[in-house]
C-alpha cells in the first residue's frame, strides 16, 4: 500500500483562515520534512456565522477541487466548525484519509477537578449535535458551559499580522463564559476553534493561571503521523500555502509561513 504513495504527495491542511497554523506547528514538531499544502479559505471567513448547509457545501466543494489539483496523501480539516458539520460528507466524497478537528472535550473532562468545563467556539460550533455527543460520551456527570466567541477569530488573524488586538474581544468572551450559571467554578477551558490558541497569552491572562486552556492541535498532529506512518516522504519536496482570498494580504504572513518551511504563497 505504501509503495503506491507518491513521496512528494503533500498533507493538505484546510482551514477557514489561518487558525490551522496551530495544527501545522504541532505537525512540524514531529514531522518536519513532510510536504504540506496549507489552504486558507479566507474568502469564506468567517464560517461561524454561516448556516450548516452553506458550510457543508463550501467545504466539500473546495476540498474536492483541492484534492484534484494537489493530490494529497491525507487531508486535515483544521477547523472545528467545518469538521463538526462537514466531516462525514467530505469522507464520503474523497478517497483519502480525512482527519477532523473536534473540540478537546475528552482531555478537558479528564483534567478538570471542579467538574465544570468551559468551551469557547464559533456560533456554529457551539450549537452542533456533534458537540452534544462528545459531551455525553466524555463529560457525563460534569458541566460543560459553551460560549460563542466570534470576535476571537478576527483578533487572532489580526495578531498574526502584527496588528493591534481589541482587548474587548478577549475580555468580553471570557466575561460571557464566566457569567453563565456555574461559570465561577470553571477550571478548564476548551478552545474549540483552531484560531483561539493563537490568543493563548491573552486568554490565559484574562482567565488567570488557575484555569487550564486545552486545544486539540497536538492530538491532531499525532493522528496524522499515525495514519501516514511508513509512507515514503521526499525530503525537500515543495510545501506551499494557498488562499481563496486576497493574495496581497495573505503574503503579509510570509515570514510566519517561512518558519514552518513554507516559502511559496499562491491564490487558489
Amino acid at each position: 500500500m505504501t509503495d503506491s504513495i507518491d513521496p512528494t504527495a503533500p498533507i493538505l491542511i484546510f482551514d477557514s483562515g489561518v487558525g490551522g497554523l496551530t495544527v501545522l506547528a504541532a505537525l512540524r514538531e514531529i514531522m518536519p520534512e513532510v510536504p504540506v499544502i496549507f489552504a486558507a479559505d479566507q474568502a469564506g471567513l468567517p464560517y461561524g456565522t454561516k448556516s450548516e448547509s452553506e458550510i457543508a457545501a463550501r467545504v466539500a466543494g473546495l476540498l474536492g477541487r483541492m484534492s484534484e489539483r494537489y493530490r494529497p496523501r491525507l487531508a486535515c480539516i483544521a477547523c472545528n466548525t467545518a469538521s463538526t458539520i462537514a466531516l462525514s460528507m467530505v469522507r464520503d466524497v474523497l478517497e483519502i484519509p480525512i482527519v477532523g478537528t473536534v473540540p478537546a472535550i475528552k482531555p478537558a473532562a479528564a483534567r478538570s477537578k471542579s467538574g465544570t468545563i468551559g468551551l469557547l467556539g464559533t456560533e456554529a460550533t457551539v450549537r452542533q449535535v456533534y458537540v452534544d455527543r462528545l459531551e455525553a460520551e466524555f463529560a457525563s456527570g460534569k458541566r460543560l458551559l459553551r460560549q460563542a466567541a466570534p470576535g476571537l477569530v478576527n483578533a487572532a488573524e489580526a495578531k498574526l499580522r502584527g496588528q493591534d488586538i481589541d482587548p474587548k474581544a478577549v475580555r468580553n468572551a471570557v466575561a460571557a463564559l464566566r457569567a453563565q450559571d456555574g461559570g465561577d467554578a470553571i477550571d478548564t477551558v476548551v478552545l474549540a476553534c483552531t484560531h483561539f490558541p493563537l490568543l493563548n497569552t491573552e486568554l490565559q491572562a484574562e482567565f488567570g493561571d488557575e484555569v487550564d486552556l486545552i486545544d486539540g492541535s497536538r492530538g491532531i498532529a499525532r493522528r496524522i503521523a499515525h495514519l501516514i506512518e511508513g509512507q515514503p516522504i521526499a525530503r525537500g519536496a515543495l510545501s506551499r500555502a494557498v488562499t481563496t482570498g486576497d493574495i496581497d494580504a495573505f503574503r503579509q504572513l510570509s515570514p510566519i509561513f517561512a518558519t514552518y518551511g513554507i516559502d511559496r504563497l499562491d491564490r487558489f
